[in-house]
Parts: structure tokens; C-alpha cells; sequence
């Protein structure tokens, strides 16, 4: 059970990075960006989220024993 769960937050994590990548490159945030000099939340937040879930994902997966 815990791999199982370990797998789809490795998933989730995957798919958060990859909105902050399309987030990212977007013209909305590049334009607020070039004027303010830092990302848009949104940008942040996807990425924060999805570290996160990456990490507690491999984290999972790499527990032995229990």
C-alpha cells in the first residue's frame, strides 16, 4: 500500500512540476516577470508543491522494511 501511494505521489509531484514549467513560460508570467523581476505565484506555488510531493513520493518509495 505505501509504494502504491509512494507511486502516485511521485506522479502528482511530475505533473505539478511540468504546470510550473508551462506556468512559467507563459506570456502572462514572462510579462509580469520582466517588469516585477520574480515569477508569478502561481509559478512558485506549482513549484513548491510539486518538489514536495516528488520528495515525499521517492521518499516512499525508497523506505525499506514497514
Amino acid at each position: 500500500m505505501q509504494r502504491i501511494i509512494g507511486i502516485a505521489a511521485l506522479i502528482a509531484g511530475a505533473i505539478l512540476l511540468y504546470f510550473a514549467y508551462t506556468e512559467y513560460n507563459s506570456t502572462a508570467s514572462q510579462i509580469t516577470e520582466a517588469i516585477t523581476g520574480n515569477p508569478t505565484d502561481n509559478t512558485v506555488l506549482y513549484l513548491v508543491a510539486g518538489v514536495v510531493a516528488a520528495v515525499i513520493g521517492l521518499g516512499l518509495l525508497l523506505r525499506k522494511g514497514r
